[in-house]
Order: structure tokens, then C-alpha cells, then sequence
């Protein structure tokens, strides 16, 4: 048995203390009917020491994939007359299954960073890290197509 004691570091230390990375992706349009497919994604993550490679590898994808549909397929639709959320309900939001990603190569990778400020062990959380670039990479596509995604397979109104 044995004992010890840690004080984390303030949070206005000169350098990050959270996981960071980069992610990229190949993405495809059908300029007639306006469908967007991710062809692959590649992450690279830095999560200071990785404890069990498989379960992070699959924290990372499972964030890139819900990005992927926070950007591609979800949305909140407000009602311009009173400012109130017009789908309320789980009913017509659009939740993504695998059949939603059938052909996605996806690369994950981990830069090993010795960090021994963030906590002695070095470890630090995976989180949402890809969800974040996931929805920054296919919103890019919004720009490229000059259309949100959700709202080309939603009527106007």
C-alpha cells in the first residue's frame, strides 16, 4: 500500500494542458444531387500517454464519426416567428446509423507526448477531440458546395 498526493497545475500555465491533433478528409459532392460522401479521414491526436491503444482509437473514431454527422446530417431548425426550436423532438432529427458511413477509410493516429505537468502519470482525456475537427473538415464542404448539407435534403420554407 501506498500514498501520495498531486495538485493539478493552475489553468494559466504558458502551455496547453488538453489533447490536441489534426484531422483531414477527403470529401465528394454530386454537384446534381447535392450528396456529400466522406471518402476517408485521417486524425492524429496527442493525448500525452495512451493507457489502452484500443479503446482511444475507438473514442477518436467514434468522435470523427459524430462529427461527421453533426455536420452533415443534424440540425435545429428555429421557427423565425417566435425564435422557438421547431423540431423539438428526436421524431425528424437526424441521427446517423453505419449505413450512414458504409465506405469511410479512417486513419487514426497518436503522437506520443511525454507530459508530466498535465499529471504524473501523463495522461490526458480523448474526449470529444474528434468531433471537433471531424465538423470543421466537412462544414469546409459547406463552403466549397455554398450550401449546409442537412439543408439540401430539406424543403425550404
Amino acid at each position: 500500500m501506498g500514498g501520495g498526493s498531486w495538485n493539478p497545475p493552475p489553468h494559466d500555465v504558458p502551455h496547453g494542458l488538453a489533447t490536441f491533433g489534426a484531422q483531414f478528409a477527403e470529401v465528394a459532392v454530386d454537384p446534381d444531387l447535392g450528396v456529400v460522401r466522406v471518402r476517408r479521414m485521417t486524425g492524429v491526436f496527442a493525448p500525452g500517454r495512451v493507457l489502452n491503444t484500443k479503446t482511444a482509437r475507438s473514442q477518436a473514431m467514434g468522435g470523427m464519426l459524430w462529427g461527421l454527422s453533426h455536420a452533415l446530417l443534424e440540425s435545429t431548425l428555429v421557427d423565425a416567428r417566435d425564435g422557438r426550436w421547431a423540431n423539438t423532438g428526436l421524431g425528424e432529427y437526424l441521427v446517423p446509423v453505419n449505413a450512414d458511413a458504409p465506405d469511410i477509410d479512417i486513419d487514426i493516429e497518436f503522437v506520443d507526448v511525454q507530459d508530466k505537468v498535465v499529471n504524473p502519470l501523463g495522461v490526458k482525456g480523448i474526449g470529444e477531440i474528434g468531433t471537433v475537427g471531424a465538423a470543421a473538415n466537412t462544414n469546409a464542404t459547406v463552403y466549397a458546395i455554398a450550401e449546409r448539407a442537412a439543408d439540401l435534403v430539406r424543403p425550404r420554407s
